[in-house]
């Protein structure tokens, strides 16, 4: 099962089902949910939504905040909300993996967005503490810079960016979305079945310490 914006192409061989919606309209992603527990209650939710416009607090607007909390934190979180009460009741192992953000850690611009992703992280841990006796577990993944379609407006304007970004991470580069999805199936896996409440860094080093700065001192 695949949900991503209307219009969006989220077919293939290995989707059985899809679910269009807004995360900016709570009524859709309320209907969303309910659609999904119609038809089946799902066992592994990988919330893995983010979205970001505004790169600093000046240009931070007021409905550009009320939009990149709902898109990354709230309406995630109703829809987690929404599905608990037939996870708690269907019994089994049930998991939620948040895909967060270095930006919910520590500061790299992108303030609305990174508050957001801070505020999944602890709803990520009111799931893993407060519904563990139900089988319920949550974790996150916490990526760096990830070369995805968001990065588009920024390379217009400066193709060089992703190259001066690369020097920032102690492994020289940025980490792949694949390396991404490998941690998000690690912690839905079995292997992973005494583990909740934890965000793992997939980052190539990032949050480890400030390179620039170690750097400067050389």
């Amino acid at each position: 099962m695949a949900c991503d914006v209307k219009g969006a192409d989220i077919t293939g061989p290995d989707i059985a089902e899809t679910h269009q919606f807004d995360l900016r309209d709570r009524a859709e992603v309320l209907d969303a949910a309910k659609n999904i527990l119609s038809r089946e209650v799902p066992s592994v939710v990988i919330l893995n939504a983010g979205w970001a416009r505004q790169e600093t607090l000046a240009s931070t607007t007021s409905q550009g905040l009320i939009d990149e909390v709902d898109i990354n934190f709230t309406n995630v979180a109703m829809f987690c909300h929404a599905l608990l009460p037939e996870m708690r009741i269907a019994g089994g192992e049930r998991t939620f993996v948040f895909v967060s953000s270095v930006n919910a850690l520590s500061h790299h611009g992108n303030p609305a967005y990174s508050a957001a992703k801070a505020a999944g992280l602890a709803w990520m841990r009111a799931l893993a503490v407060e519904e563990g006796v139900h089988g319920i577990r949550a974790n996150a993944v916490v990526p760096g810079s990830v070369r995805t379609s968001a990065w588009d407006h920024r390379l217009q304007d400066d193709p060089t960016l992703l190259d001066c970004v690369s020097k920032l991470y102690p492994l020289g580069r940025i980490v792949t979305a694949k390396e991404v999805a490998s941690a998000v199936a690690f912690l839905t896996s079995p292997v992973a079945s005494g583990i909740t409440g934890a965000a793992l860094n997939v980052d190539a080093g990032l949050m480890a310490g400030n390179l620039t700065f170690l750097e400067g001192l050389k």
